[in-house]
């Protein structure tokens, strides 16, 4: 018996596909369609959780977390409760009844409010040229082997041109990413035996 596995906040479908191709019952959940055909929810993730899930990646919205973005609450030019409500909805993925959970963000003032990531990884290390700093906060989960180190540290993501779809570009997870996760936890699901790493 393969593992349920929910990608909460997830439109790309990339971590969906990649535990599903796997055999796992993946669904990705977003308030906007997913870009690729699949087992998806449109809504709000929190009529998911509730559904017995063995395992869950979420990727909560960065726009009021990342430390990159904080100047225009600083400045006063954003509402500061923007942010708190972006923080209330980590906390609720974050206290989820799942077993094994990967909350993922740039880097972010999660870090600062909530509790340090347990592991920062890079593209790089997955076979994808480029650096974006990508936060794990992990529970009952082994940190990311890295399983492709290649040469290229350019920062794509943060060169991309302004545009109506950047943000959406720039939110998308690595393919070499997304099959390490797949790989390295959807053995923990297998045969209905939950095994947390130790």
């Amino acid at each position: 018996m393969m593992g349920r596995v929910l990608i909460a906040c997830e439109y790309s479908g990339r971590v969906r596909d990649a535990f599903a191709a796997l055999g796992h019952d993946a669904w990705s959940c977003d308030m906007l369609d997913t870009d690729a055909p699949g087992q998806h929810y449109r809504g709000d993730v929190r009529d998911m959780l509730g559904q017995s899930w063995d395992l869950m990646v979420a990727h909560p919205p960065c726009t009021y977390l990342a430390v990159s973005g904080m100047h225009w609450t600083t400045r006063g030019l954003r509402d500061p409760k923007l942010t708190e409500d972006a923080l209330d909805f980590v906390r609720l993925l974050l206290a989820a009844d799942i077993p094994l959970l990967c909350l993922e963000n740039p880097v972010s003032i999660i870090s600062s409010r909530i509790r340090k990531p347990d592991q920062v990884v890079q593209p790089w290390q997955f076979g994808h040229g480029e650096t974006k700093a990508t936060c794990l906060w992990l529970k009952g989960l082994s940190k990311l082997t890295p399983t492709n180190i290649v040469d290229g540290r350019e920062a794509k993501v943060h060169r991309m041109p302004p545009g109506p779809n950047r943000w959406k570009e720039r939110s998308r997870t690595y393919p070499g990413i997304a099959a390490a996760m797949a790989a390295q936890w959807g053995p923990l699901l297998v045969g209905g035996n939950m095994k947390a790493a130790a």
